[in-house]
C-alpha cells in the first residue's frame, strides 16, 4: 500500500539525505518526494509517498521522529488531506492538433503555458489520477518531455498535524519529544545555551 508521509526537518545539510537513507535501509523505494520551505523560518517540509505494509511505514515514521534534525513526522495515509500534483508535459502539436490539446487542458484544469512552432507545454495540478489520465490522453499526440512534482498534502480542515504545535528549532519540546536543552531563561550564544 502507498503510504503518504509528511516530514518537517531544519534546513541543514545532509538532513535529506539522512532521512532518505533511513528508508533505503529498510528497502523502501520513494516513490515521489517533494521538499519546500514550510510556514516556519528555518524548517522545511518534505512529503514523501513509500511503497510498505502499515507496520513497517509505522516503525520508520518512529525512526525518523529519533533524528535529530526532524522535528516532526505525520503518516496522513489514513487522514483525510488535500493531496495534489503539479505535471508540465510537453507535447507535439500541428497546427490542427493545437484546439484538440487545449480542449484536453480544459477538460482536465490545466492550461498552456508555453507554445513553439511543433509543440505545447501543458500543466496540469490534481489528484494523481488526474494528472495520470491526462497524460495518457496526451499520449496519442507524442509526449516529447515530462516533469511531475510527486505528492503534495496537506490534512484537510482544522484538524491540521501542525495546529497544536509550535516548529520553531530552539524549543524545549521540538514536535519529536526530543529536548533540545534550550530553555526560555537561557541565553543562547555562538557558542550554544549560556555562553
Amino acid at each position: 500500500m502507498k503510504h503518504t508521509v509528511i516530514a518537517w526537518m531544519e534546513d541543514k545539510p545532509g538532513v535529506l539525505n539522512r532521512v532518505a537513507g533511513l528508508f533505503r535501509r529498510r528497502n523502501f523505494n520513494i516513490e515521489s518526494l517533494a521538499v519546500g520551505h514550510s510556514e516556519t523560518p528555518g524548517i522545511s517540509r518534505m512529503t514523501f509517498v513509500v511503497d510498505g505494509d502499515e507496520r513497517m511505514v509505522d516503525q520508520s515514521v518512529k525512526q525518523l521522529e529519533k533524528l535529530i534534525n526532524v522535528t516532526r513526522v505525520e503518516n496522513v495515509t489514513s487522514q483525510p488531506a488535500v493531496i495534489r500534483e503539479l505535471a508540465l508535459v510537453r507535447v507535439r502539436a500541428t497546427g490542427a492538433q493545437r484546439s484538440e490539446i487545449v480542449q484536453l487542458a480544459d477538460i482536465f484544469r490545466g492550461r498552456i503555458v508555453d507554445v513553439a512552432r511543433d509543440s505545447m507545454v501543458v500543466e496540469v495540478t490534481g489528484p494523481e489520477s488526474r494528472v495520470n489520465s491526462l497524460i495518457a490522453l496526451l499520449a496519442d499526440f507524442g509526449i516529447l518531455e515530462i516533469v511531475r512534482t510527486g505528492r503534495v498534502a496537506m490534512v484537510r480542515g482544522s484538524g491540521s498535524v501542525t495546529q497544536d504545535r509550535e516548529l520553531t528549532p530552539g524549543w524545549v519540546q521540538n514536535g519529536n519529544g526530543h529536548g533540545n536543552g534550550y530553555s526560555d531563561g537561557d541565553v543562547i550564544g555562538v557558542d550554544g545555551p549560556g555562553a
